[in-house]
């Protein structure tokens, strides 16, 4: 098997150049804003703001949808009205990586200058604690952020303070054989960040493979293929899934691996999807995933194209407008179970039982359907 070289490729630079941004720790500003409103601009405005760089899609428990857009901040949709959200209004970047919500209802929205906190009042960003020791703890109800993956810290928030952390360090060169010296960035680089089923953390790294997380030790996962390729390619894992029968999937097609927790803890490798239900021999790394609440696996390639795995079969969705190749960043499941894509060239994606068609709000525009 091999990556999708072009496509793959430009994934990686991608995602990597947006990953030099500034960190978490260089925003500690506070900003009281009132409740955000909409912006006065043209129906034209709010189409190519919607048809652009949706990155990150959210729907929040009172059924409001955020979509986060790649440097034009973010876009709140009720249903029936629109709001704009930048840094006007109180977001430290306009650049969004991520949106969370805490049990308390309080919305965390995850940019490379930091994590700004909306109580539905006012925004805050989050000033990290650098805690003696490099600690580690692990709650249910922690939020997890890696900042745009910048340099090799993670961030936990326990619903007070935003600590900032390191994962512990591997023989690299010795166990993976990788050389490290010069390089411009860490080899611990976190790109995702997931949760299994027990609840345990995950973390991938550009080069330095996946970690796990239970909260008391780390369990490291270094494999070749979730390093650095022989032709020099780094994927990076960037998305962690557990199928239901208790395997982990770490952003590859060609393996996946089987925790042991009896006695010490190790795991085991198998081949993740039989060579000959695979419809296409050079598709190797996926870059978004998510289980549904039926268990299938469903995962993303930057190029356009979904896979779904139900534990025997995989199946292809191809997501394109017209001709044009759809750059796909995120996958996303809502509180309807309705799945959602993250694009990085033509906005939003919604699933509609048989495939993926451009979300357009009720409120705009509806496209001619000879058009479509």
């Amino acid at each position: 098997m091999k990556l999708r070289s072009d496509r793959a490729h430009w994934l990686i630079v991608l995602l990597f150049i947006s990953a030099t941004f500034s960190s978490c720790k260089d925003q500690q500003r506070k900003t009281e804003v009132k409740e955000p409103l909409p912006s006065s601009i043209s129906t034209e405005e709010l189409i190519f703001r919607l048809e652009r760089r949706i990155w990150v899609i959210h729907q929040d428990t009172k059924g409001n949808y955020w979509f986060g857009s790649n440097g034009n901040g973010i876009t709140w949709y009720d249903g029936s009205e629109l709001k704009f959200i930048t840094t006007k209004d109180g977001l430290n970047d306009n650049t969004i990586r991520g949106i969370q919500e805490d049990h308390l209802g309080n919305i965390f929205i995850e940019t490379p200058g930091g994590v700004s906190k909306y109580d539905g009042k006012e925004f805050t960003t989050l000033e990290p604690i650098v805690p003696e020791s490099n600690q580690w703890q692990l709650a249910s109800d922690d939020l997890w952020f890696n900042c745009n993956g910048n340099a090799d810290d993670v961030y936990r928030y326990d619903g007070e303070n935003l600590y900032q952390l390191q994962l512990p360090r591997q023989d690299l060169e010795g166990d993976l054989g990788l050389n490290i010296s010069g390089l411009s960035y860490s080899p611990y680089t976190v790109f995702g960040i997931d949760k299994d089923k027990q609840g345990n953390i995950w973390f991938g790294t550009v080069i330095a493979g996946a970690y796990r997380y239970d909260g008391e030790s780390f369990l490291w996962v270094g494999e070749k293929e979730l390093s650095r390729l022989p032709d020099g390619r780094e994927p990076g894992v960037r998305s962690m899934l557990e199928d239901n029968d208790g395997y982990i999937w770490l952003s590859n097609f060609m393996s996946k691996y089987k925790i042991n927790d009896e006695g010490p803890i190790e795991y085991e490798k198998s081949p993740a999807v039989p060579l000959s239900s695979k419809p296409l021999d050079d598709i190797a790394y996926f870059n978004s995933g998510l289980i549904d609440v039926n268990g299938d696996l469903w995962m993303t390639e930057y190029g356009g194209d979904v896979w779904k795995y139900d534990g025997d079969q995989l199946v292809n969705f191809p997501v394109k407008n017209g001709e044009m190749d759809i750059l796909l960043i995120s996958i996303y499941e809502d509180r309807e179970s309705t799945l959602w894509l993250g694009t990085d060239n033509d906005g939003a994606y919604r699933y509609n039982g048989e495939s993926f068609e451009k979300f357009i709000p009720a409120l705009l525009p509806q496209p001619n359907p000879v058009d479509q």
